[in-house]
């Protein structure tokens, strides 16, 4: 990897989770030509269930913040 990617992944681990998803989501969507609909269409079928079964007390939820401290929590078990 190139010095200059090299600094630019080391800054990007030191984001916040949901900065670093976003980021990840950017760079992947600047591989894509022409946008798949297909994929999209799947993936709202997901949510939907998803929510579905939420309310419906198929399934639980936590809070996003918990979610992010277990990652960041992680992550700094790894570098040490």
């Amino acid at each position: 990897m190139a010095k200059k990617s090299e600094q630019i992944l080391r800054e990007a681990l030191d984001l916040h989770p949901v900065e670093r998803a976003e980021l990840v989501e950017k760079l992947l969507s600047s591989f894509i030509v022409s946008p798949d609909h297909s994929l999209d269409i799947l993936w709202e079928k997901e949510v939907e269930e998803r929510i579905d079964a939420y309310e419906n007390q198929q399934i639980k939820s936590i809070p996003a913040q918990m979610v992010f401290d277990k990652i960041g929590d992680k992550e700094k078990r790894q570098r040490e």
